[in-house]
């Protein structure tokens, strides 16, 4: 193909997310919920939509490099019991590049022993937390994508992938939101290198590209890509699924009840018009006084008189 015979710049191989199709389906969940599920989808979705923002702004970087390099966004692969969600993958002429997007409200501060400590404000007051390291994270994806390929290669596949090496993959987390502040001052060397914001990302890979000799051809980055894009799994489990089995089970229960409320309204009605003699069994009817002081007067007599002559008030 032309296109990878000649400077291709940037291109997107896969630019959707399946983060799109989970809002698009939480927002109609939303629609039919109440309550607490309410609150909760909608909450999901707000955190979706902030975390593909972030993706955005790593998009718009990636796509304005002017370097040659093949995208792939949204990668989940899954290999020997082992996962690996991937936001970014990236070939470029040297190297492959796994990146991690952290959309992330507050500052970030790496300490000596390589801690993540987020600080940010809320309602008012200053709230200090630890996160879960992303560059561990990271680590074990850049190790799922190792091994997928080591498995895959051949003595035809060297061709193509027998130039791989602790060197070809570069994991990297990558802090989207510009207004995070970044303290990595204690961090370690070796940290420090996997963690930048956004605006840094273009020349963070043309540093680490020109670190080393290594050089794909055209051919040899479409085929990378194409082995990852392979690798994909887009009918991963949805986890929007979690939420439509609450709500298909919450309506169930909502049918239940309402269907157990109009039998229990209808067997009300019923015992209103048609009460048993608690004698006998047998139903009551309504009769009326003809003659005397109570004439007129309304009462329940049973309908097996006079071989049962139990009667009951109107009021009672």
């Amino acid at each position: 193909m032309g296109l990878f015979q000649k400077k291709i710049g940037p291109v997107f191989l896969k630019e959707d997310s399946d983060a799109e199709l989970f809002i698009e389906k939480m927002r109609v969940l939303s629609g039919r919920a109440d309550g607490e599920l309410k609150q909760e989808i909608e909450k999901q979705v707000k955190l979706a939509a902030y975390g593909l923002a972030g993706e955005r702004n790593i998009a718009f970087e990636l796509r304005n490099s002017g370097m040659d390099m093949l995208i792939l966004h949204d990668l989940y692969f899954e290999h020997k019991g082992k996962q690996a969600q991937i936001d970014y993958l990236v070939v470029t002429r040297r190297r492959i590049y796994i990146i991690e997007c952290k959309n992330l409200i507050g500052n970030i501060e790496i300490d000596s022993s390589g801690s993540f400590i987020r600080t940010y404000e809320l309602f008012g007051k200053p709230v200090k937390e630890g996160l879960y390291s992303p560059i561990t994270q990271n680590e074990r994806h850049r190790l799922v994508i190792r091994e997928m390929r080591e498995q895959e290669e051949s003595i035809l596949k060297k061709l193509f992938f027998g130039k791989s090496s602790e060197s070809t993959y570069q994991a990297v987390v990558v802090l989207a939101n510009p207004k995070t502040y970044l303290n990595a001052r204690f961090a370690k060397k070796e940290v420090k290198d996997q963690v930048i914001r956004a605006d840094q990302l273009i020349n963070y890979i043309r540093e680490h590209d020109g670190a080393v000799n290594t050089s794909y051809s055209d051919e040899e980055m479409r085929r990378l890509a194409e082995f990852f894009l392979d690798k994909n799994l887009p009918d991963r489990s949805d986890y929007s699924k979690k939420y439509e089995e609450i709500l298909v089970k919450y309506e169930a229960e909502a049918r239940r009840a309402g269907a157990g409320g109009k039998r229990r309204k209808a067997a009300e009605a019923k015992n209103r018009a048609e009460p048993e003699c608690p004698r006998c069994g047998a139903p009551l009817v309504l009769r009326t006084v003809s003659k005397g002081e109570g004439a007129g007067r309304q009462f329940y007599g049973c309908s097996e008189f006079p071989r049962c002559r139990y009667t009951k008030n109107l009021e009672e």
